[in-house]
């Protein structure tokens, strides 16, 4: 198995114990509360690993700057 399909996996384990802890309740806004919970550990990560270098975190993340400094204010990581 490589990388990608771990985090994949990860991902699907953490969704099948939010779905059985719901009990019954109804869930929503699924899709944002997985983004949000997944991207600022994703964006901590790669600040850590490039030492807050905002260039080399976009270019690791293949977005613009611009979006990550966005997604960094969002998140309260500036």
């Amino acid at each position: 198995m490589n990388k990608k399909n771990d985090i994949a996996l990860c991902v699907t384990q953490a969704l099948d114990r939010y779905f059985a802890d719901l009990d019954g309740e109804k869930p929503v806004d699924i899709y944002d509360m997985v983004i949000r919970q997944v991207e600022r550990p994703l964006l901590e990560s790669i600040m850590g690993r490039v030492s807050n270098n905002q260039t080399q975190a976009a270019e690791l993340l293949g977005i613009t700057r611009n979006t990550l400094r966005r997604k960094l204010t969002d998140h309260g990581l500036l």
